[in-house]
């Protein structure tokens, strides 16, 4: 994800969470760290373009940046899991509906999974656990997906979604629009 969010040509939207940061994670780089009762409030404000409640802690997306850089003709990057992306899918604003590419990046498998979670070194066993199972709920969704790409290397899953948001910039529906 880091390697994605480096492309020029591409906003990426930072998520609020309530969980705590994690070692060398800055707030309003990696995230934007909320508490729980000012991410309830602006959730009631409707400020989220979509939230959830993920593994124990809220997460979501801002709206008003990821409609302004939308309307100013950007490709925005929203790193979310299958709750959020539904949420997208269904959004009462046609610009957005418009707008998606949806991508599920998916690992070959589970133990595959398992393995660069543990090579991260971030979460606890009871964490990485948890994540697994979820992975593995979420992993049933591919087909709601436009595009699906098989995990493989951090350099071939770079060259695949670039190939993919190089082939949406060539739709029709988007030459009309510029």
């Amino acid at each position: 994800m880091e390697r994605i969010r480096q492309t020029p040509d591409l906003f990426y939207s930072i998520s609020c969470t309530t969980r705590a940061p994690r070692a060398g994670e800055v707030d309003g780089e990696d995230y934007h760290f909320l508490s729980d009762a000012d991410f309830r409030d602006r959730a009631k404000k409707g400020d989220f373009l979509e939230h959830a409640q993920v593994h124990g802690d809220r997460y979501g997306t801002l709206r008003e940046p990821v409609v302004t850089n939308l309307k100013n003709g950007k490709n925005v990057l929203i790193d979310i899991d299958t709750q959020g992306a539904a949420v997208i899918r269904n959004c009462g604003d046609p610009a957005i509906r418009h707008a998606l590419a949806d991508v599920f990046i998916m690992p070959p498998d589970l133990e595959e999974l398992r393995k660069r979670l543990l090579n991260r070194g971030t979460e606890t066993a009871e964490q990485i656990d948890l994540r697994l199972a979820t992975a593995a709920r979420e992993m049933e969704c591919w087909r709601d997906y436009r595009y699906t790409i098989i995990s493989g290397s951090m350099e071939e899953d770079l060259r695949k979604f670039r190939q993919i948001m190089e082939a949406e910039s060539y739709l029709s529906r988007r030459l009309i629009e510029t």
